[in-house]
Formats: C-alpha cells, sequence, structure tokens
C-alpha cells in the first residue's frame, strides 16, 4: 500500500513525487515512457520555476547539463525595441530553456534519489475504484506481463492535458476556451544569442532562446486557422515566421537547422476541477494554457508542490483530505488566473498597434520599468499592477493615456463590427509578447 501513487513522470509528477517522497511518504510514480526521452514542450522555465528548483537544490544540476541561463531578453515589434533584463525574484534571475530530455531525467532521478518508486514503460490501463473512492491504478509494462494492481490513499493524475486519470474520475473542466493558435519548432546550431529574443508581428509571435549543447530554439505561434495551411509547408511556414522578426532569419540562415521541425494545433485553455474522492490532478492535466506565453512548466512546478503539501496535510491529519485539496484548488485557481486571463489576451493576437507603440515607446528608455514589464512576462510582478492607471499615467503621461484610451475604443468598435480578431480584455494585451510555447 502507498501512500501516493502518481501517474506521469515528467515535470508535474516527478517533481510531486519527489516533495511526496520527500516529505516520508511511500510513493510510486509511473510512465509510460522511457526516460531520457522528449516530448513537445515550451523549454521555457520562467524566474518563478527557476527559484523553486533553487530552492528545491536542483538548479546547479541544469545548469550543469550545458542549458545556460537567459538573464536578458530583446523584444522588438513594429520596429520597436526594448531590451533589459529580468528582475531578481527569490533568489533567481534568468530563464532556462533546458530540453526535455535533460530536465525530465533530473527532476525523475530528484524523485527517485528522495526514496520513490519509479516504474517506466508501464501504461495504466484503470483506476481502482473501492466504495465510492479511487484507491489505485491497474496497468502493466509495455513489454508484457501480467496486468498488476497497486493501491493507495491517493492517486495523482500527472499523465498531461489528456489526461486518463481526470477522464476516468471525471474530473470537470471549466473556464474553456478552443485552441487560439499552433506552434511550430525547432533547433539551430550556429546562431548566436546574447539571452531570449521575442517578436510580436501581424498575427505571429516568434520566440528564440538557448538550450543544450549550444543549440538555439526557435518558436512561431500562428492563428489556429492557418494551421492546416502551415503543415503542409512547416519549414516555409517557420523560416517566413522567422523572416519578419528582425534579422533573426538571416541569422538562423546563415547557421543549420539540426533536428526535425515539430508542429501542433493541440493546444486547449482550460481548467479542470482537480481533485475528488482519492484523486487528484497536477500540471497539464489540471490546468492547460496556451503556449504563447511560456508558463506550462513553471506552473507545472508550482502546482507540483501545493498538491504535494495539501496531500501531505490531509494523509497527515491536520485536517480532512478533501478540504486540503480543496484549498489546493482555491489557491492554484487565484494564483494562475491572472496569467489564464492574459495568456488569452496574447493568444488573440488582438493588439492594437498604437497602443504598442504608446507603450514600447515609453519602456524604451525606462530601463526601470523595462525590468518591471519583463517581470509580467515572467510571472514575477502582477500584471494588474503594472496596467494600472496609476502606472501607466506615470509611464506614457496624459497623452500617452488619451492614445491608449482611444486605440481600445477603436478596437472594440472594429470587434464588434465584425473585423478579424476580438477586443483584447485588458491593456497587456496591446504590448505583452508571445513566442513561448506552454
Amino acid at each position: 500500500m502507498f501512500d501516493a501513487i502518481v501517474v506521469g513522470g515528467r515535470v508535474a509528477g516527478s517533481a510531486t513525487a519527489m516533495l511526496l517522497a520527500r516529505k516520508g511518504m511511500r510513493v510510486l510514480v509511473v510512465d509510460r515512457a522511457s526516460f531520457p526521452s522528449d516530448t513537445l514542450s515550451t523549454h521555457q522555465i520562467q524566474v518563478p520555476g527557476v527559484a523553486l528548483l533553487r530552492r528545491w537544490g536542483l538548479l546547479a544540476a541544469i545548469a550543469a547539463s550545458g542549458a545556460p541561463p537567459a538573464r536578458r531578453v530583446r523584444f522588438e515589434q513594429d520596429g520597436m525595441v526594448i531590451e533589459g533584463s529580468f528582475p531578481e525574484f527569490r533568489g533567481a534571475d534568468a530563464v532556462y530553456s533546458p530540453r526535455r530530455t535533460v530536465l525530465d531525467g533530473i527532476l525523475l532521478d530528484a524523485a527517485r534519489a528522495a526514496g520513490a518508486e519509479v516504474r517506466e514503460r508501464f501504461i495504466v490501463e484503470d483506476l481502482v475504484a473501492e466504495d465510492g473512492r479511487v484507491a489505485g491504478i491497474r496497468g502493466a509494462g509495455k513489454n508484457g506481463g501480467p496486468a498488476v494492481t497497486e493501491r493507495a490513499h491517493i492517486v495523482i493524475g500527472a499523465d498531461g492535458k489528456h489526461s486518463m486519470v481526470a477522464t476516468r474520475a471525471g474530473a470537470e473542466a471549466y473556464r474553456e476556451r478552443p485552441a487560439m493558435t499552433a506552434g511550430f519548432y525547432s533547433y539551430w546550431e550556429g546562431v548566436p544569442l546574447g539571452g531570449g529574443e521575442l517578436y510580436g508581428g501581424e498575427r505571429r509571435a516568434v520566440g528564440a532562446w538557448p538550450t543544450n549543447d549550444g543549440l538555439t530554439m526557435t518558436f512561431a505561434a500562428l492563428p489556429i486557422d492557418e494551421f492546416d495551411g502551415a503543415r503542409r509547408d512547416a519549414e516555409g511556414a517557420l523560416l517566413a515566421a522567422l523572416d519578419a522578426s528582425g534579422d533573426l532569419g538571416e541569422r538562423v540562415r546563415a547557421g543549420r537547422r539540426v533536428e526535425r521541425i515539430r508542429g501542433t494545433s493541440d493546444l486547449p485553455n482550460r481548467f479542470r476541477r482537480p481533485h475528488g474522492p482519492g484523486w487528484a490532478l497536477v500540471g497539464d492535466a489540471g490546468l492547460v494554457m496556451d503556449p504563447v506565453t511560456g508558463q506550462g512548466i513553471g506552473h507545472a512546478l508550482a502546482d507540483a508542490e501545493l498538491v504535494a503539501d495539501a496531500v501531505e496535510a490531509g494523509l497527515g491529519g491536520r485536517e480532512p483530505l478533501r478540504d486540503a485539496l480543496a484549498g489546493y484548488q482555491r489557491r492554484r485557481d487565484a494564483e494562475r488566473s491572472p496569467m489564464y486571463e492574459q495568456t488569452l489576451d496574447v493568444a488573440s493576437f488582438a493588439r492594437p498597434a498604437e497602443a504598442t507603440a504608446v507603450l514600447l515607446g515609453a519602456l524604451a528608455g525606462n530601463p526601470e520599468q523595462t525590468t518591471r514589464f519583463l517581470g509580467v512576462i515572467t510571472g514575477t510582478m502582477s500584471g494588474k499592477e503594472f496596467f494600472s492607471p496609476r502606472n501607466l499615467m506615470k509611464l506614457v503621461g496624459v497623452r500617452g493615456m488619451a492614445k491608449l484610451a482611444m486605440s481600445q475604443r477603436r478596437t472594440a468598435r472594429a470587434a464588434r463590427g465584425g473585423s478579424r480578431g476580438t477586443a483584447p480584455r485588458s491593456a497587456a494585451a496591446a504590448v505583452t509578447p508571445g513566442g513561448r510555447p506552454a
């Protein structure tokens, strides 16, 4: 009998298993994959996620893997450029973009080192139910052999956006929005970067980030209605987006693509109820959002800590497990909601050009505000605070505020008139850059 069984051994699952095992619990983590192995991914660990890895004692392993820190970022849109550094947050001041073949292995090894039992190439066929609650899993190894049943006080689904655990447990979705973008990415050698690079354009968002082995990862997001055409010539679609991104296309063409181009339109947006009798969800299984703001890994790490603390409280007798998990849901939803709304805005590609020019123009001459803005992008500062009337007045002045207000009215009128796109729900959508999958 295990205290917890974690279904899924990648970022959310291995982090959850590690934290539970460090709390002295008997933990089993299973995954149908073998490790190291790759998966479609954001790559980016935003600054709050880096701070967690640092606190857990794992950041040194990420750095030692050859994934370089990106402490500065350059953003260009409509010929306007801002550059700056990420603000320090709990001892972290950089974004890391490790390959998933590296990151997942480091986290899973940490779970093993903490005492968790790990079974790779294990397929969970169903959940085991007893007395109206989930009580375990039933499955077998990919290489054959008899089916086995394992029981636990709680089963935690960390098995991704198409979670079997969520489906079998009947986890309801809410605040759901259909896929808004599609994404294409690949890896290049001989493309030097001074940090992260982000580019916004007409119905496009592009990012370039340094990763392991001296490679550069480039990503392009485009509207979902262009996916079918783009996937017929994925290389052409990706290169066209890079060519429209400053001199990035020239630098990429001077280098060499070293891996195939990966693309997907399977990018939903939804919250799921993340708990019920005998079960819980973490990572994309419980909350997934468009990749354009690159929050997936950081959110998975943070939610692993939230759910591990709730399970410890519930199984340790400090409060009923049901109440502890309900608290996990409330805290998760409160902490993730602002970025969820910001992400939907960015993914709509409805940024008014006039507002972008006003805001970027003001930021270009203000290093302090640029750093604060980069805090909004990485999730260390509240967008509500940054885009408050008081801060915007300080940033752009009276004339700038009048231009922003006029731009928002024009965008709203255009949306009501049936033009392409929808009016952004916040000022952040006018300027927040994309280019990073989540």
